[in-house]
């Protein structure tokens, strides 16, 4: 993954020399010299919840930065009274962000069968010669009867010109996709085709969301998991993911109460 510290390395050394004097900026303020010490947007910078402290995102990377400018802290900040994983929250609402800009018609989808309704989409990373893909896909019809909807995401471990990155290219321009993705993980290749297709996106975005291996899998929360999961194993981090959400909400709601 890229990491928001090398980016900002990349900028120059204003940051890390303490440029603020003021005591007591105002959050424009503040944000203004963060925004012109990192060459970053203000739309990038936001207060925590930790006074005197900014967060500041990178692409999709989070850090946090003192309002007189002398420190970057790089770490995950959790509320010790709720539960609540704030920059982890940050990074799943994030990864939500991106898959909702590449747009579900990017994406291969296998739906549980009318009438049955899913309850769980999750979005999967996936590489056509990766052993867990074919795993994972060969049992798509369990998942699917456990109310699990799986999108696919191209992301070919080799990169961009291997031979798995033209055969997914392949797979999108086929004319039945399903079936070509299907016999693809089977080991059988599918006619060399072109035509328009989001492979090169989504393999930058698997790379910018910090995806190293495949499957990777990004629940409907945005939690990134990744690995394989059989379809029990998974209906159960769901479930249990989607509770342990509802618990931390709870928590804060009375909280704030």
């Amino acid at each position: 993954m890229k990491r928001i510290f090398t980016a900002l390395l990349g900028l120059g050394l204003a940051f890390s020399v303490g440029v603020f004097a003021a005591d007591d900026l105002s959050v424009d303020a503040a944000k203004d010299k963060i925004a012109k010490a990192l060459g970053i947007d203000r739309s990038q910078i936001r207060p925590s919840p930790v006074s005197g402290w900014y967060e500041v995102q990178h692409e999709h990377d989070f850090a946090y930065v003192s309002s007189d400018g002398k420190y970057l802290l790089q770490g995950d900040l959790v509320n010790m009274d709720t539960g609540e994983r704030i920059t982890e929250e940050r990074r799943r609402a994030d990864r939500l962000a991106a898959l909702k800009q590449l747009g579900p018609d990017n994406l291969i989808e296998f739906a549980p069968p009318p009438p049955m309704a899913a309850k769980y989409v999750i979005t999967v990373f996936t590489d056509l010669d990766c052993p867990y893909c074919r795993k994972l896909h060969s049992q798509i019809a369990e998942y699917n009867a456990k109310g699990i909807a799986v999108r696919y995401a191209f992301f070919p471990r080799h990169g961009i010109g291997s031979p798995t990155y033209y055969q997914a290219i392949s797979v999108w321009c086929a004319d039945n996709r399903q079936q070509a993705l299907t016999r693809a993980k089977l080991g059988d290749s599918t006619p060399p085709r072109k035509c328009e297709n989001p492979v090169d996106k989504e393999y930058k975005l698997a790379l910018d969301l910090g995806l190293n291996g495949t499957p990777g899998i990004i629940l409907p929360d945005g939690t990134l998991y990744g690995g394989y999961a059989p379809p029990d194993e998974l209906l159960a981090i769901l479930t249990k993911s989607e509770a342990d959400d509802k618990a931390v909400a709870a928590a804060a709601a009375k909280t704030k109460g």
